[in-house]
């Protein structure tokens, strides 16, 4: 059978195509496909292609990609804690990293050495010939062995006799192509999570784009949420530390964790307390309809795991919460070598006085009038309050009923 493989000219392209892709707005998942189909276009018999590495992130372990020709790209990512599987332990990648070689060959025509991986009796069963994979560390190799840094692959033929030495030789010839655009853009993934995370989505991107000087910000006009939670202190000084922050995490899931699903900014916590902001660049009514929506999440997350604290035997929680609507200043401040990205100006003062006055009228939510005016529904008034360090009495309203 005469030989099919990509030429020297051809893996030379396919590997600038690489790099090209390493230096621009490269994704693993495109870059892959990409890559797949130039292979195959080349004359590489490949029938499955494979690739898979860690993710610092706060809720996903790692990630992989699969590439067949007739079904295209199947994605998948694995949640914290949810990656040492029987079916992990007892997969060829596994034998990769703990072989402490770079590359694994198995010839699914002859031998026994496949049998005992699950994946490779089955790839065999559908015809597959050949299944060759690669480690490229990222970093020192030992200690990125150890940290499991680094990105895996894996390329499956079914052309009779498996994989032919060039064929083995253009893909490890490019293997440290991929590895390097894997790295850059695994980095770049890593910094937008990371900045996600402690920043806030829309903040970490504008950090990410370059603004990170103090005073870098702008003026918006956005729905306000500020929360804490009630009796904390009492709480903290009753429970041990652990099990303190871990009923902490408990009532951030539920009012952080419903802002963010209902298209909302989490800024800080402070403490016990969420200041979020809804932007109101869709129109004012849009921006508190999500804030209200929220709010209602939230009630509904915290009477459930007040049910099962009721269960258990344990007091219930609570919390405050204040919405109002305003202009702000959204940006960096702080000192020149430690800033922060935040909301600032009278609207933010005032949104967490709302707070503070919910906690006053024994209400779980007060709004402010301009809030309340966006939302055409039966407010509940409250009456004039003056708040801490605002000098002219407010309308204050609560929603009809539970939130």
């Amino acid at each position: 059978m005469a030989e099919s493989s990509p030429d020297d000219a051809a893996v030379q392209e396919i590997s600038d195509w690489l790099i090209e892709q390493g230096l621009g707005e490269a994704r693993v998942e495109l870059m892959f496909i990409g890559l797949c189909e130039r292979l195959v276009a080349a004359g590489l018999p490949l029938d499955r292609g494979h690739v898979a590495g860690r993710a610092l992130h706060p809720l996903i372990e790692s990630w992989t990609y699969t590439w067949r020709p007739k079904d295209g790209l199947e994605a998948a990512s694995i949640g914290r804690g949810q990656g040492n599987t029987e079916e992990w332990q007892a997969s060829p990648l596994r034998a990769l990293i703990d072989s402490g070689r770079s590359e694994l060959y198995f010839d699914l025509e002859r031998g026994e050495e496949w049998v005992e991986f699950p994946l490779l009796v089955e790839l065999r069963e559908k015809g597959g010939t050949a299944y060759l994979c690669f480690i490229t560390p990222f970093g020192n190799r030992e200690k990125a062995m150890q940290r499991e840094d680094g990105v895996l692959t894996s390329w499956l033929t079914h052309r009779p006799g498996g994989f032919s030495d060039a064929n083995i030789a253009a893909l490890r010839r490019l293997q440290p192509r991929l590895g390097i655009v894997a790295k850059m853009i695994k980095r770049e993934w890593t910094a937008a999570n990371v900045a996600a995370a402690y920043l806030g989505a829309d903040a970490g991107r504008r950090v990410l784009s370059g603004q990170i000087q103090r005073g870098d910000g702008e003026g918006i006009r956005a729905v306000l949420w500020f929360s804490d939670l009630r009796r904390s202190t009492p709480l903290a000084d009753s429970l041990p530390t652990d099990q303190f922050l871990e009923l902490l995490n408990r009532y951030f899931e539920c009012l952080a964790g419903a802002v963010l699903d209902n298209d909302g900014e989490v800024l800080r916590f402070i403490g016990d307390a969420v200041l979020a902001v809804f932007p109101t660049a869709d129109g004012k009514g849009a921006a508190a309809e999500k804030a209200l929506a929220a709010a209602r999440d939230a009630e509904a997350r915290m009477d459930a795991v007040n049910a099962d604290r009721a269960a258990a035997g344990e007091e219930a929680l609570d919390y405050g919460l204040g919405l109002h609507i305003g202009e702000v200043l959204y940006g960096n401040i702080g000192v020149p070598q430690r800033v922060e990205f935040s909301v600032i100006g009278r609207a933010a003062n005032e949104v967490a006085r709302l707070d503070d006055l919910a906690k006053a009228l024994q209400e779980r939510v007060v709004v402010s009038e301009r809030f309340a005016k966006a939302l055409p529904i039966q407010w509940r008034p409250l009456g004039r309050h003056s708040l801490r360090g605002v000098e002219e009495e407010i309308a204050v309203f609560a929603p009809p009923g539970h939130v």
